[in-house]
């Protein structure tokens, strides 16, 4: 069973991320900005993308800012808005970094691993629930961003399990 449970729990993060890509990939320039909630689209993608990255690392402690990501470091994160307006090919970028980043960390679990504490102390939880927390969250934003990509005429795909072939461009397909 535990290397179903890390299959599972990988097929079900892929399958949220995809979802989450095709909104991205969907929206219009135009529509960047329009609001979800409080917040724009780009925004809820950028905190989305950080938080999905932040929980792919072993530990909180492991994860390392990326200067193409994450130009202020933490002050990026930390503050309501990061140091500036990302664009729609900038935060594509950062999904597949994810992406890539998702597929090596769900490698490297084992039933062990997946047992084990998640390795962010505000999270009291194992690794395995950790990664449904995390697709989870991704979820919840990317019905927000289905919202917007619905209003300004795009058709968000629903995907039942796994990766792509290769590529964020080869996600609209499946």
């Amino acid at each position: 069973m535990p290397d179903d449970l890390r299959s599972i729990l990988e097929s079900q993060f892929a399958a949220a991320w995809r979802m989450f890509v095709d909104c991205l990939e969907q929206c219009p320039e135009s529509h960047w900005d329009d609001l979800v909630a409080k917040y724009p689209f780009w925004l809820v993608a950028y905190h989305t993308l950080y938080c999905t990255d932040g929980y792919l690392s072993r530990t909180e402690k492991a994860f390392q800012f990326h200067p193409r990501f994450h130009p202020a470091g933490a002050a990026d994160i930390e503050g309501e808005y990061p140091s500036r307006r990302f664009t729609k090919p900038e935060l594509l970028d950062y999904a597949r970094h994810c992406m890539e980043k998702a597929k090596q960390a769900f490698a490297q679990e084992s039933a062990e691993s997946l047992a084990g504490d998640c390795g962010f102390e505000r999270r009291r939880m194992s690794r395995a629930e950790l990664h449904i927390y995390n697709t989870r969250h991704v979820e919840h934003h990317t019905g927000q961003l289905s919202a917007v990509v619905r209003r300004a005429g795009g058709d968000p795909k629903w995907i039942s399990r796994g990766w792509a072939p290769d590529s964020v461009a080869t996600m609209r397909s499946a």
